[in-house]
């Protein structure tokens, strides 16, 4: 379940990314709203999973998942640019989490 958790969390922390970007500095409401409820989300579901999973694996994921899902995010509807490095980049962080996974051990 610790996994589950870890993988709602992570995708939640695109969400409240994305809901950010989108918030135009806090000063837009909608936005503003679903980036908090968003984070606080993350972070409950983060800390849910951190009761069985270890910092480091559990944290690295989190952070993994969010960043590889902003990127992926930022290309598919904010028009940011595509480039070799930038792809090469993301698919090493996602080789990292396999690794992180695979280490685990849970």
């Amino acid at each position: 379940m610790s996994w589950i958790y870890l993988v709602f969390a992570g995708l939640l922390e695109v969400v409240w990314a994305y809901s950010m970007k989108q918030s135009d500095g806090f000063t837009r409401l909608i936005p503003s709203f679903i980036t908090i409820v968003a984070m606080i989300a993350s972070f409950g579901l983060l800390a849910l999973a951190m009761r069985t999973l270890p910092l480091g694996t559990a944290y690295t994921i989190w952070t993994g998942i969010g960043a590889v899902g902003a990127f992926i995010l930022g290309i598919a509807f904010l028009g940011e640019q595509v480039s070799v490095t930038r792809i090469v980049a993301a698919v090493l962080i996602v080789a990292g989490l396999v690794l992180m996974k695979l280490s685990s051990g849970h």
